[in-house]
């Protein structure tokens, strides 16, 4: 059965730079999903779709969006060929919010694979220092919402230790997974 993997963690935990990673070297049968976002092209971090709020919305009207949601100002949405994707046995990775995980859970079911990407506060902290984009006040923000327990069902994924390490881990997962 092809899963949707919903990748999740807090800002700072490496999803965009394991995102890129898988994306250059995915398993067999994996498809890394862009996402749909009303944040421009050259805004750093992911490979995303950048849109309008205007056209985020009519796009939205027009149902070509399996799952989207609103966080931190911008919207995001992941379109349709996520179900041509599944429907080809192919699993699909996206990066998915904390916070949204039951809206994919009601509209998947059985087909979703949480996995939340985990780093300890220490490395958190210094990585968030590290991009520059938020300020002492903010990272500590994050670093609060980031010690929120993990979501029932989610599967741990390490991010302490160097990407590849965290590339092993996360192929054992897929390959073990229920």
């Amino acid at each position: 059965m092809a899963r949707l993997i919903w990748l999740c963690g807090p800002s700072g935990s490496g999803k965009d730079s394991l995102l890129s990673a898988l994306g250059e070297a995915p398993p067999a049968r994996l498809v890394v999903a862009h996402r749909y976002i009303t944040r421009a092209a050259h805004a750093g971090g992911e490979n995303h779709i950048a849109l309008s709020e205007q056209e985020f919305h009519r796009r939205r009207q027009l149902g070509l969006f399996v799952l989207c949601w609103q966080a931190h100002g911008y919207h995001y949405g992941l379109g349709l060929e996520i179900e041509y994707w599944l429907a080809r046995d192919c699993h699909v990775l996206v990066n998915g919010s904390r916070l949204h995980l039951p809206q994919a859970r009601e509209r998947y079911g059985q087909r979703l694979l949480p996995l939340c990407l985990q780093v300890t506060p220490e490395v958190l902290a210094a990585r968030l220092r590290q991009r520059g984009r938020e300020s002492e006040a903010e990272i500590a923000q994050r670093l609060q919402r980031a010690a929120q327990p993990l979501p029932a069902g989610c599967l741990a994924l390490n991010n302490n230790g160097s990407l590849q390490q965290t590339l092993q881990q996360l192929r054992l997962l897929l390959e073990n997974a229920p």
